[in-house]
Formats: C-alpha cells, sequence, structure tokens
C-alpha cells in the first residue's frame, strides 16, 4: 500500500511516499480503507523535532491521526464493525496511508451519512478538543457568555459550535479576514484582535477558552466573571498553578490534554458528534484539501498556523 513515511526529523521535504506493506487485522482489529486524513496543528512539530514522536528518530514512522474511510476486513472477534461500513475516527497515527488497523474499542464510529468522507475526516481533532474543554471542564450552559479565542482555526471553529448548540452567547476573537465567517458558525459577537484586546473592552465572560495558547490567565483574569474560568490548550505554569490554587473570587484556570483521554470517552463523543452532524447542528470546517502525493505543500501550509478549520488529505 501507499503511505507518507518519515525516518528522520527535518523540515516538509522529509516526508516521502512510499510502499510499505499492508497490514492485516487482529482478532480485535478492524482494517480501515482510508479515504480521507487531515493535517494537525501537532503534524508539523512532531515532523520536524524530536519529542512526543522520538527522540533519535521517529518512533512512528508514519504520521496522521485523524481519518474518514471504510471497514474492508474484521478480525474474528470483532462485533461491533463489519465489511462495507463507512467510518470515521482518531488516531495518534498511521493514518497517511492507504489502509490502518484499528481496535474495535478504539476511537472510531460510524460515518455521518450527510457528510463526505472528506467531511468526516476533518471532524475529530478539533471536535475531540474542544467538546471536552468546553461541556466537562468549564461545565457550559445555556445562558451564559464564552469567549472563544482563535476561533477560526480547527479547535476554535469546533469551540464556537459547540457553545452556540450548549445555549451559550459566544463572542468569538480572530482576526480581520475571518470575521464574518465565524459568526456564520453562530458567534454573536465578534472581535478583530489585530484592532482590538478584548480584555480592555470591559466585558465579562462566563468562560474564556484560549484554544490556541496565546494569552495567559494573569491577563485574562480582569475579564472573568466571579465565577469564571479560563481554559487553555496549552499548559504554561501560568495556568498550572493557578489550576492547583484557584484564586478569590472563584475565578479559576483549568487545562486537559484531550488527546490523551481514553479511546472509550473518545468513542462516545464521535458518535455525539454524528448525531450534531445529522441533525444539522454542527458541520465541517475544511480550508484546503491535498492529494496524498502533496503532503509536502500541505505541511508547510500548516505550519505557518493560519490555517481556517482543517486541512484535509485525500489518499484515494
Amino acid at each position: 500500500m501507499k503511505a507518507i513515511v518519515y525516518t528522520k526529523f527535518g523540515p516538509p521535504e522529509v516526508l516521502h511516499l512510499q510502499e510499505v506493506e499492508k497490514p492485516a487485522p487482529k482478532p480485535n482489529e478492524v482494517l480501515v480503507k482510508i479515504h480521507a486524513t487531515t493535517v494537525v496543528k501537532e503534524d508539523p512539530d512532531m515532523r520536524a523535532a524530536p519529542g512526543i514522536n522520538g527522540l533519535l528518530k521517529p518512533r512512528h514512522p508514519i504520521l496522521g491521526q485523524e481519518l474518514a474511510g471504510e471497514v474492508e476486513a474484521v478480525g474474528k472477534s470483532v462485533t461491533r464493525f463489519q465489511p462495507g461500513d463507512q467510518v470515521y475516527g482518531f488516531s495518534m497515527y498511521g493514518a497517511y496511508a492507504e489502509y490502518l488497523c484499528m481496535p474495535e474499542d478504539g476511537a472510531l464510529a460510524l460515518k455521518p451519512v450527510n457528510m463526505s468522507y472528506a467531511e468526516a475526516a476533518s471532524l475529530p481533532n478539533g471536535a475531540l478538543t474542544a467538546l471536552p474543554f468546553l461541556r466537562d471542564l468549564g461545565q457550559v450552559r445555556s445562558g451564559q457568555s464564552v469567549l472563544i479565542y482563535g476561533a477560526s482555526g480547527s479547535v476554535g471553529s469546533a469551540a464556537v459550535q459547540l457553545a452556540h448548540y450548549y445555549g451559550a452567547q459566544v463572542t468569538a476573537v480572530c482576526s480581520t479576514g475571518n470575521l464574518e465567517w465565524v459568526k456564520a458558525l453562530g458567534a454573536g459577537q465578534v472581535i478583530d484582535y489585530t484592532c482590538q484586546d478584548f480584555t480592555q473592552n470591559g466585558q465579562r465572560y462566563d468562560i474564556i477558552f484560549d484554544t490556541v495558547g496565546k494569552r495567559s490567565f494573569a491577563e485574562c483574569k480582569g475579564s472573568l466573571s466571579e465565577d469564571g474560568i479560563f481554559l487553555t490548550t496549552v499548559p504554561t505554569p501560568g495556568v498550572l498553578l493557578p489550576a492547583l490554587r484557584p484564586g478569590k473570587g472563584g475565578k479559576r484556570a483549568r487545562f486537559m490534554a484531550a488527546g490523551l483521554r481514553a479511546a472509550d470517552k473518545k468513542r462516545k463523543d464521535l458518535v455525539f458528534l454524528k448525531g450534531l452532524v445529522e441533525a444539522g447542528q454542527f458541520k465541517a470546517v475544511i480550508d484546503r484539501t491535498y492529494p496524498l502525493e502533496q503532503i509536502v505543500e500541505a505541511h508547510r501550509y500548516v505550519a505557518q498556523k493560519h490555517k481556517k478549520g482543517n486541512v484535509v488529505i485525500t489518499v484515494d
């Protein structure tokens, strides 16, 4: 099968297309023929330098976390899926390929019937981060005032839609060119960060969700309501220390490693998202689409950190 492989850390050019052995499912696994995957913001980091994917060389030579495709074969003990099922899901590695084996009880669910493979592949990373942050850490509820910082990214665009779904009054912070676009996703108010600093506008928010790790709890504390909560995807010391010792007045900061949550929790959230999509309450946000052969160009684009929503890779 075809796959994008890298054997050393470096610039996008270390990624190359090659033939590798097609995997075979174990008794508890399903073999997915991948139709689409994505380049998430963590992929260029894992490609460029030692870290989570190894120190001396890549521990997993095939990157790719999100996927959508068709079940081609199942192991003898699998009961949840059967050949022909259209699925989507999340895997830490391996989706830059034509095929991938995943555990039956992994982060895998039936694809929304009203979505293409490309659209379905774009859902898990952003939505599987935004959902537990807002629902579980923030305990978002109807009538609250919620500010989403970095609202045009994959996590931010998902967060705007989810906060709107839960009945919150959403303020979205993004750049000039994305203001009308994020408003269409469900934001009642929009702020152009190139012209205005929301911490200086005198407004108070029940939840401030920094989806890109650009603001600190100290900067945002004055913009929180009396019992407000600051959420961020980046665990800086300025967040972790207040998280352990909440400040006076109930204002607090919270962080979670959403990608490291148990697979069963992710799977339940994928099923939940499927229901939202099919009910017309959540939609895919795709910036650009590249064929697998143009993975280098896709990595260059994502590394610029200006993508709007998701960057999809078509495999077939």
